[in-house]
């Protein structure tokens, strides 16, 4: 690994001193954009939070746990691959400024994994509880209308292919064929017969088709069902008789028992039957169909949030890949955004979903005033209210479902490429938070502080 050196401990060896560049540097940096996110995120005190280190054991981090967080932001703020962000961090002053290191350009940092590496150490440590908590209490005082409540839920979807049942029955069966003929090689053993190579011509006829029937799809469907059930039991036979010779990884035992619930699942499917907790990737074993019911994309494949947000900052109510019907956690939205800015909510904006008679009586006996269409006979302030729930409304329909569309084109959150759950759920706090930052620096900047009591 090359040497990076901290610009606190640099800055004192700096050649320049009548005409200094980067202090130059300096100053346009936080003068930029950038700069305004570097001003309104709390890295130090949330490296803190998440148990990260600056010293430990060991050979010295490139990053300091605040500049590790940093790298975390820039990239959902740049939306660059990992390979691209360390070529352009090796590059722009202005990125090593923000992530608080600075790089000899004779000698780069060319190890673009490091940025998985610190993604995979800050996911196994991130909790959106805790994390959020002290964002909001970083943010509180340059918020108002803290009273008001906007909530909706949204779908982050996860980059993969999508999903039927003959490619994820092919992709089962590729892959067990080219594990078992591995092991049978190392053990110098005679390949089992199989008719994977019939089945990998009708599959590869069966892609090149525009229009595929619905029995051209059934019947191939059950050759495969009946080849991969055949290449579980060889695979499975080989590692019981030749269990002293065969060292596998537990990365294999896992996509093995995944590929055995597949096909559980898609013979229920095949035969017509219901299936919950379906699978549809074999890497990405934890995503879930979300039926959404949009026109233009009826089911979606990735993460289901329910989002909360005040002021226009967005704050996550409840992350999961299950389906879940977000109307019934309207109380639960009322009492995260009071425990997380401690203010009385008096005013709600939700759509038709939340409008539950429960919901209804439950925001009636809080004295909450809501955008909900009026039940029954109209009170004497029926105006005044009517002026209300229109503006709510219209808030909630520009300001809120607004920032999912900036969050999911301009901040990382469009096709989620992490390789994990916990990765995942990493990418999609940044991705959020990130853009929450750049909708700070506005408020920081020409907004007094606001009184936190």
């Amino acid at each position: 690994m090359r040497k990076i050196q901290k610009i606190s401990s640099l800055q004192p060896t700096i050649a320049f001193t009548e005409y200094d560049i980067f202090q130059q540097y300096t100053q346009s940096f936080y003068g930029s954009e950038l700069g305004g996110i570097f001003k309104s995120f709390p890295f130090d005190q949330l490296g803190k939070e998440l148990g990260l280190r600056d010293h430990r054991r060991g050979r010295r981090s490139y990053f300091s746990a605040a500049g590790k967080i940093a790298l975390m932001v820039l990239k959902s703020y740049t939306d660059l691959s990992d390979r691209d962000l360390i070529a352009q961090l090796n590059a722009n002053l202005h990125y090593q400024l923000f992530c608080g290191v600075r790089i000899n350009p004779l000698r780069p940092l060319d190890n673009f994994k490091i940025v998985s590496e610190i993604r995979c150490e800050i996911g196994r440590k991130l909790d959106i509880g805790k994390a959020q908590q002290l964002l909001a209490s970083h943010w509180k005082p340059y918020l108002g209308n803290t009273h008001v409540l906007m909530t909706d839920a949204t779908c982050y979807e996860s980059s993969l292919r999508f999903p039927t049942a003959v490619k994820l029955l092919w992709e089962c069966v590729d892959w067990l064929q080219g594990q078992l003929k591995g092991i049978i090689k190392t053990l110098g053993l005679r390949m089992p017969r199989s008719k994977y190579e019939k089945q990998r011509l009708r599959y590869k006829a069966y892609s090149r088709k525009r229009r595929r029937s619905s029995k051209d799809t059934r019947v191939l469907s059950r050759s495969l069902l009946h080849l991969l059930d055949k290449l579980i039991g060889q695979l499975r036979d080989t590692i019981r008789v030749n269990s002293p010779h065969i060292h596998l990884p537990a990365s294999f035992y896992k996509r093995f028992s995944v590929i055995g619930k597949i096909l559980h699942q898609q013979r229920l499917h095949f035969d017509g039957k219901e299936v919950k907790g379906l699978i549809v990737s074999i890497d990405k074993d934890y995503i879930r169909p979300i039926v959404r019911g949009k026109e233009s994309k009826r089911v979606e494949f990735g993460a289901k949030v329910n989002s909360i947000q005040v002021d226009g900052i967005n704050f996550i109510e409840h992350l999961s890949f299950e389906a879940f019907h977000e109307g019934i956690r309207l109380p639960r939205c009322i009492d995260h955004q009071q425990s997380l800015l401690r203010k009385r909510v008096t005013h709600l904006a939700a759509d038709a979903l939340y409008a539950t008679n429960y919901n209804r009586r439950y925001c009636h006996g809080k004295g909450i005033l809501t955008s909900f269409v009026r039940k029954g006979k109209a009170a004497k302030d029926e105006k005044q209210r009517k002026q209300i729930r229109s503006l709510l409304s219209k808030e909630r329909a520009t300001r809120l479902e607004g920032s999912f569309g900036t969050e999911k084109q301009h901040y990382s959150l469009g096709r989620i490429k992490a390789r994990t759950k916990k990765t995942e759920i990493l990418w999609i706090f940044f991705g959020i938070h990130t853009a929450n930052a750049v909708r700070m620096i506005p408020k920081m900047k020409d907004q007094p502080l606001r009184p936190t009591g």
